[in-house]
């Protein structure tokens, strides 16, 4: 077994597709069993199957890895999903990376509860810029129209820019 296992190298004709912005550049990529390509820079993750998907950080409210089958399930802030089903031995260090990228893009977040209606996240992130930014992430259960988790949601949004040093 070797001393330093190496990782898969994105194919030049797929990072060229990437057309990586400047200052931007792959931390780690990996195959996807159809065929694909997955990779994480510093500022976005991209699938490549076959055409291109860029999406920043800030989009990933989070994501889940099956060790037992590779399956990288990508949860969105908009409460949709997408599954990435990884190859080789690299899924466990693509899932980290893409851990620490969606970590580093949150300045401070606080979960509302909200009475018979589940749970709203409000958070203060960086988008790939750098600007700070709110977000409120629901878990599909709550309604964000009704006046009373609109107050709520309002307050934990100053809350959580004040604790930024931000303006509510």
């Amino acid at each position: 077994m070797p001393l330093f296992s190496r990782r898969p190298s994105l194919p030049a004709p797929i990072r060229e597709q990437l057309a990586l912005p400047p200052r931007d550049r792959v931390l780690v990529a990996t195959e996807l069993t159809g065929g694909g390509w997955a990779a994480a820079t510093r500022r976005a993750l991209y699938v490549v199957d076959p055409t291109v998907d860029r999406r920043p950080w800030a989009d990933v409210d989070r994501a889940t890895l099956d060790a037992d089958t590779s399956v990288l399930t990508v949860h969105w802030v908009t409460g949709t999903s997408q599954e990435l089903a990884l190859t080789g031995s690299g899924a466990p260090a693509f899932a980290q990376v893409l851990r620490e990228r969606v970590q580093s893009s949150v300045v401070h977040s606080e979960k509302v509860p909200v009475k018979g209606a589940g749970t709203v996240r409000v958070a203060l992130r960086r988008d790939e810029d750098g600007e700070l930014m709110s977000q409120v992430i629901g878990d599909g259960t709550v309604d964000l129209t009704d006046p009373t988790v609109a107050a709520l949601v309002d307050a934990a949004e100053r809350r959580v820019r004040a604790a930024a040093g931000l303006a509510g």
